[in-house]
């Protein structure tokens, strides 16, 4: 079992010895290790079972910080990062050579993120190096938003976890990057598209889901539970399957046409964030029991909306 702990300086220790730690973010829960180090790294894609082909985030703590392991930064991408750091905002970014090819999985650019967690940002700022940190759960499952999660998934694995509490956010961060002068947005999240957009202007959006991304989280099935996940209208898929154990993530006010199903409600009053905040946590409580089948719809396709549906469609393998 790994220890939980929020002690600053045991969490410094294990990742200034070469070891693999679970950390807090506003996000979901991270696998951090020092990204300059290839060999420790490897322990990531090791530890999560993850393809070497899947690039991993880094966090760092200051904007300053960039220019040790980065080239150069698009002026609209620096708009977006000293308007939303630390935030749910990752920025793809031109790579030195500070960085290994297995953080990016070969890319010449890097993910690159400021968390907006008070104790890992004291953590970041307490090394001198920043952190290459995928979320804490086996690859391709539901992502960690507590300790508790990252330790029942990954415990075994994995000495430590740096406890901060429950995600504020619970979807991962949004991913913008430059190609060309124009700025893309390659994977929904956290900080929506309407926010970057009155910063910046229009934006593309390019949601990879082939098994060469161009960014992390971009795989067609991702963050998936091993209950069967259908996403569709809810009352009739229940009738379609009444004769199986039915879990229900619904969405608004809720009553089932089947009594033996089990709800979890993301958010009875339709608040987004609130959903964004519950979705990973309801998905995993559900997983968790002796269920044949999850039913779900999607949400209203607008702001947090949009991100929490591209996690329903990668989650259903569709």
């Amino acid at each position: 079992m790994a220890i939980i702990s929020k002690d600053l300086n045991t969490a410094k220790h294990f990742l200034e010895t070469n070891n693999v730690i679970g950390i807090p973010t506003e996000t979901v829960y991270g696998l951090a290790a020092n990204a300059f180090n290839e060999e420790v790294v490897a322990k990531i894609f090791e530890a999560k079972n993850r393809p070497n082909f899947d690039p991993l985030i880094v966090h760092t703590h200051h904007i300053d910080e960039l220019k040790n392991f980065t080239h150069s930064i698009h002026p609209k991408l620096l708009q977006l990062a000293k308007a939303f750091w630390p935030g749910p905002l990752t920025l793809l970014l031109p790579k030195n050579n500070t960085i290994p090819d297995i953080v990016t999985s070969g890319l010449d650019r890097v993910g690159v993120r400021i968390p907006n967690h008070k104790l890992t940002l004291e953590l970041l700022k307490s090394l001198n190096f920043p952190l290459a940190a995928p979320s804490a759960n086996p690859f391709g499952y539901i992502s960690p938003t507590s300790a508790e999660h990252v330790e029942k998934q990954l415990g075994d694995k994995i000495p430590f976890i740096l406890d901060g509490g429950n995600c504020s956010i619970g979807l991962e961060s949004t991913i913008v990057g430059e190609e060309n002068n124009e700025i893309k947005i390659y994977r929904l999240g956290g900080l929506s598209i309407d926010e970057i957009e009155k910063e910046i202007g229009p934006v593309t959006i390019e949601l990879n889901q082939s098994s060469n991304p161009k960014a992390p989280g971009q795989l067609k099935s991702h963050y998936a539970p091993k209950v069967p996940l259908i996403v569709g209208n809810i009352d009739e898929l229940v009738k379609q399957h009444a004769n199986k154990k039915i879990g229900i993530l619904a969405f608004g006010k809720y009553d089932s046409i089947n009594t033996k199903t089990t709800i979890k409600n993301l958010s009875e009053s339709e608040n987004l964030n609130e959903a964004a905040i519950n979705l990973f946590k309801y998905l995993r409580e559900l997983d968790e029991m002796p269920l044949d089948i999850i039913i779900t719809s999607y949400l209203p396709n607008k702001n947090l909306g949009l991100a929490i549906n591209d996690r329903l469609k990668r989650a259903g393998g569709i």
